[in-house]
């Protein structure tokens, strides 16, 4: 973490060059160390108030899990479990809410996608017999041939939800058999 503020601290300082550089000619050694600690303390100081006047921001701070309404009737247990190793932090009301969800700005980018992938489709709250349906069942099988589902920063942060190639086309088709009703 440290090395990652010097580097911000290097960047900021690099981008600033062309006007200080040459005034730092012919200067000791300690005196242009000192002159960069003092920028670095000053940056570093900015990020520590930039960080803790995030944690002030209300959105991502209630994780709630909705009850769970109903479900699809599954066409077997395989393609359920797949679904909850790999997508059901997101599309249903049973999310792992980790430690890094109650701090910002961790908690706004898991809110944001949890939010957004239940309003996209959410099995907890599924409805049989919905035109809707066999279009969402399509669409989710797609997703999940394509590699777009899971995201990568979900996959990232959750190894076990990385799915070899047959485990893809499994799921794909169980979502296409197990939703479009």
């Amino acid at each position: 973490m440290w090395i990652a503020f010097r580097v911000v601290a290097l960047i900021l300082l690099a981008a600033t060059a062309p006007r200080w550089w040459h005034s730092l000619r012919g200067l000791p050694h300690a005196l242009i160390h000192r002159h960069w600690s003092a920028i670095f303390d000053r940056v570093l100081g900015l990020v520590l108030v930039l960080f803790l006047a995030m944690q002030v921001v209300p959105f991502g701070w209630r994780h709630s899990n909705p009850p769970v309404v109903a479900e699809p009737a599954w066409d077997s247990p395989q393609t359920r479990e797949l679904f909850v190793r790999a997508c059901a932090d997101c599309h249903s009301n049973e999310t792992k809410w980790l430690w890094f969800t109650n701090i910002a700005p961790g908690s706004w980018l898991v809110a944001n996608d949890v939010y957004g992938g239940r309003n996209e489709m959410n099995v907890s709250e599924w409805v049989t017999n919905n035109s809707q349906n066999a279009k969402r069942a399509r669409e989710a099988g797609e997703v999940v041939r394509d590699g777009s589902m899971p995201p990568l920063q979900f996959l990232l942060i959750h190894p076990e939800a990385r799915l070899t190639d047959a485990e893809k086309a499994d799921l794909a088709k169980g979502l296409e058999a197990s939703l479009a009703k």
